[in-house]
């Protein structure tokens, strides 16, 4: 997995094109969410069930997008730092730092595992 293959993953998630998202994805992959009930929020594994939560978002987040990505790579793990910029369901606006750890298996993604800052708003 190369900085471009991650820019690549940004752009398929801002365009909400969950086919490039899951050509990205092992067969395998797991996808550990940023809140859930666990200490290590909710995780989905598996393709389909990536696919879903993956479609769940845009559905719960319709105007979702992720602004001012940062990314690295070493070796097979790899780090995108952005901002996520959405409506809620209410018309009242989410703006939320985050990054998502990954763990490649050669060019695709294996896991990633996503971290959130809490505002109160």
């Amino acid at each position: 997995m190369t900085l471009e293959d991650l820019e690549a993953f940004t752009h398929a998630w801002n365009g909400h094109d969950v086919d490039t998202l899951m050509s990205c994805m092992t067969d395998d992959c797991v996808f550990f969410t940023g809140g859930g009930t666990s200490a290590h929020g909710s995780r989905y594994e598996g393709r389909e069930k990536v696919r879903e939560r993956f479609e769940g978002v845009w559905k719960d987040l319709p105007d979702v997008s992720f602004q001012r990505p940062r990314h690295f790579v070493s070796g097979n793990r790899g780090c995108s730092e952005w901002t996520l910029v959405a409506t809620r369901p209410d018309g009242s606006k989410l703006e939320v730092d985050g990054c998502d750890l990954f763990e490649f298996e050669g060019n695709r993604i294996s896991v990633k595992n996503t971290f959130l800052k809490n505002r109160n708003q």
